[in-house]
């Protein structure tokens, strides 16, 4: 995550007449030349003030926290609400004033009419998606499943090789797995007060939060258990819990 550069211009122009005032994220947060500025960011922001730098952006995205942005906008006298509960913004490579195409675009491309997150590179199979990763692009269509923000992807591992440029999909990508097939792990079952394990066999690869298959290694009797993390799984009771709370809700990263 790229630390944001808090300058201490932000405070020169911080006057009575600009606080408060409010402002709104912008749809399509692009710069073209490495330099983040608060007129990049959001509608509303005028005068000097519009180039005021927020971030330096030294590859195709940078990834921003809302929160300090906000901050940083609110000592420049302006008010971001971030009603949407917004927690990531990534920034990407864009036009420059003139309107040419960036070394990120094509000149003359036509541009699509729906935003959709794409790819920043290509990544192999196993990899972990992380925000550096992701770009917002205008393309004439998406996936059926394309996620509605990044944090749907974000911590996630790819499924099968994904092509820099393409359009993200939901099925591009799975919870890492923890557990491989034929690993030794310990398998709990806690209820009440009484806590047992056992060693067991894994049957089958599995994330945290799935159910799969594990064989005793004393009896030879195959038991279902839920993966809690590297090693080990879960039955019984503490078993379902944790399988409820392995999909989080994940909130606008945008």
């Amino acid at each position: 995550m790229k630390t944001l550069l808090i300058a201490a211009a932000a405070l020169t122009f911080a006057s009575p007449a600009l606080a408060g005032t409010p402002v709104s994220l912008r749809m399509d947060t692009t710069d073209s030349d490495g330099r983040v500025t608060l007129g990049e960011l959001f509608d509303g922001v005028s005068g000097a003030a519009a180039n005021l730098v927020v971030a330096a952006r030294t590859g195709p995205t940078v990834v921003l926290e809302a929160g300090q942005v906000q901050v940083f906008a609110r000592r420049a006298g302006f008010d971001w609400d971030n009603s949407q509960g917004i927690r990531r913004i990534i920034v990407r490579e864009g036009a420059d004033k003139g309107g040419a195409a960036s070394r990120g675009g094509l000149a003359g491309a036509p541009r699509g009419n729906v935003e959709v997150l794409a790819y920043a590179r290509s990544i192999t199979v196993g990899e972990i998606v992380q925000p550096e990763d992701l770009i917002w692009v205008k393309m004439a269509g998406g996936p059926a499943d394309a996620p509605r923000d990044s944090d749907a992807v974000i911590g996630l591992a790819a499924k099968r090789p994904l092509r820099e440029g393409a359009a993200v999909s939901i099925r591009d990508v799975a919870a890492p797995q923890v557990i491989r097939s034929g690993d030794l792990i310990t398998v709990t079952y806690s209820d009440g007060g009484i806590s047992l394990s056992l060693q067991g066999k894994a049957m089958a690869a599995a994330s945290t939060g799935d159910v799969f298959a594990v064989q005793n290694t004393a009896s030879k009797k195959i038991i279902q258990a839920v993966a809690t993390g590297p090693g080990a799984a879960a039955v019984g009771p503490q078993a379902q819990g944790l399988q409820a709370r392995s999909q989080p809700l994940r909130f606008a990263a945008r």
